[in-house]
């Protein structure tokens, strides 16, 4: 068994903030909103800083490689539910962004399967950085949430259709 690096160990901190997120983002604290956010923030800013640790330390594993995309995920789908059951996101978007997530982690996995490796395309990262804000600010029911969150839905479809064009060639 290996031992657990500092990457995982952030990677996991950010799982394990989920369901503070959960809690407070549904409750009926007077600041609850605003400690949903801030609890959201730290847990998307993990997402650089598991990376930067795997990298720096030369500790990147398969195992971190699978994790971390899948507690991004989970962080955004989350939070999305959670705007949705609050009348803040139309479901529909959620739908939207949550499938265009299933559907490159297929496209990953059968790539993976045939011993290719895709990595996070620029897109890829623009439409993370574009979803964790635009969530941020439907949380805190600032004005240009809604703006944000279309604008992120736009990149989200338009970096899918990027890792499938890219993609075309592998499953020849």
């Amino acid at each position: 068994m290996r031992k657990l690096t500092l990457a995982t160990a952030i990677t996991f901190a950010r799982i394990l903030l989920i369901p503070v997120f959960m809690i407070l983002v549904s409750s009926s604290l007077s600041y609850g909103d605003t400690l949903a956010a801030i609890i959201f923030a730290i847990a998307a800013l993990t997402d650089s800083l598991d990376g930067y640790a795997a990298r720096s330390r030369k500790e990147v594993t398969r195992f971190g490689q699978l994790v971390d995309p899948l507690a991004d995920k989970l962080l955004v789908t989350a939070a999305l539910f959670a705007l949705v059951e609050l009348g803040r996101v139309p479901s529909w978007i959620a739908v939207i962004i949550v499938g265009r997530e299933f559907a490159v982690s297929g496209l990953r996995i059968m790539a993976a399967a045939e011993g290719t490796v895709i990595a996070a395309s620029p897109i890829a990262k623009v439409k993370t950085a574009l979803q964790m804000i635009a969530i941020v600010a439907l949380i805190l029911q600032w004005p240009f949430g809604t703006f944000l969150i279309w604008l992120a839905t736009i990149v989200t479809v338009i970096s899918g259709l990027d890792y499938f064009h890219n993609a075309k060639g592998l499953f020849k």
